[in-house]
């Protein structure tokens, strides 16, 4: 049996008469820079996630970065940002020119750890990036007080968790704005690269709707400095489409983290995520650690595992090898190896196993049987 880490085209064989009628009609059209495809688009997913207003932007990197932008993040500031993230999230404050600092993770959400963040606080501290990895709510409550307490900013950054809910409550509409991303092989993904600024602020949404498009009111009158952070008129109109079967995906993929822990829950050489109370967990990933004596047991088991699943035509990922503190272009801000322990741990133990709505029971108990396998041997 193969088993892919991710399958994009039975997704569009699903719904393909529907998407390729929309892109047609862009075409015929010819918006293809914003435009009623993107405007409709961003009305369905700011009612979706129970906000305010919604800007499709050109990725969620960017959605990242007008969102600190709106807020007047400038050189010199430091921003908050948990050390196990994709890179992209760091990115935000960077172009802002701002310096980010890393603060480690949970261990059992892998979210940044509020218990840590305190102490990573300093005058020049100015927001907090509340990153819901994997899929999993960040601890909004405790972060939110730390930031009250603080006055500082916080930013969600929802690249992996459209639709999931923190004590009934959209991610999304926790924050002064959050990112999403469209990239591909997300939950909600484009067929190229796009992204959104979600915000209950209506000042803030103003300044991001100028920033967004060349800092311009109108055509040609620049009010501010901008940017070009427009979407493609053809992913408002891929993502309008599929935004409509999103939540009977988001249900497959809790189906499917259920069973795998039917299946894997049980092994004692294995931690499965955990969904922590009072969220909704949507499992962009499904991230599980191997456990041992010592972190170069584990690593050393982990890469012998995934060469066996690869063999067994299997596929997985790792998400991240290289946390964010250690990565060469982070070198100049002194992190060490051991900085962030918990992070350091999933980053050489954790590896990502296949997710997806279409992913079948009998793949999953596919997996769970050559992993028995393995670990019996």
């Amino acid at each position: 049996m193969q088993v892919p880490f991710l399958d994009l085209k039975v997704q569009y064989n699903s719904i393909k008469s529907e998407v390729d009628a929309a892109i047609q009609q862009v075409i015929d059209n010819t918006a293809f820079i914003l435009g009623k495809a993107v405007s409709d688009f961003e009305k369905d997913f700011a009612e979706a996630h129970s906000v305010k207003h919604c800007f499709g932007t050109s990725s969620g990197t960017d959605g990242n970065h007008i969102a600190l932008w709106a807020l007047d993040i400038k050189p010199g500031d430091e921003i908050i940002i948990p050390a196990n993230t994709f890179i992209a999230t760091a990115w935000g404050a960077t172009l802002c020119g701002a310096k980010p600092v890393f603060v480690d993770c949970h261990p059992e959400s892998y979210n940044l750890d509020p218990e840590k963040l305190e102490a990573a606080i300093t005058p020049k501290t100015k927001a907090i990036v509340a990153v819901h990895l994997y899929g999993q709510p960040a601890d909004m409550d405790a972060l939110k007080e730390i930031a009250a307490k603080h006055n500082l900013h916080i930013v969600e950054d929802a690249a992996q968790a459209h639709l999931a809910e923190y004590k009934g409550n959209k991610v999304g509409s926790l924050s002064d704005a959050t990112s999403f991303s469209f990239y591909p092989g997300k939950n909600l993904g484009a067929y190229g690269e796009g992204g959104a600024v979600v915000t209950n602020n209506d000042d803030l949404a103003a300044k991001i709707k100028l920033i967004r498009e060349h800092g311009q009111s109108k055509k040609y009158y620049h009010e501010t400095y901008g940017h070009n952070y427009r979407m493609e008129g053809i992913q408002g109109a891929v993502l309008g489409v599929k935004l409509k079967y999103l939540p009977d995906w988001t249900n497959e993929r809790r189906r499917a983290a259920a069973k795998y822990k039917e299946h894997l829950g049980n092994f004692e050489q294995l931690s499965v995520p955990e969904e922590l109370p009072d969220v909704k967990h949507v499992y962009h990933l499904y991230v599980v650690k191997v456990n041992g004596k010592s972190l170069e047991e584990r690593e050393e088991t982990r890469n012998k595992l995934q060469s066996f699943l690869s063999d067994n035509g299997i596929a997985s990922g790792l998400h991240y090898p290289i946390p964010l503190h250690l990565q060469k272009c982070f070198s100049h801000l002194g992190y060490n190896k051991g900085d962030f322990p918990v992070t350091e741990d999933l980053a050489q133990s954790g590896f990502s196993l296949p997710m997806f709505p279409e992913l079948k029971d009998d793949q999953i108990g596919y997996i769970a049987e050559k992993m028995r396998e393995f670990f019996n041997s």
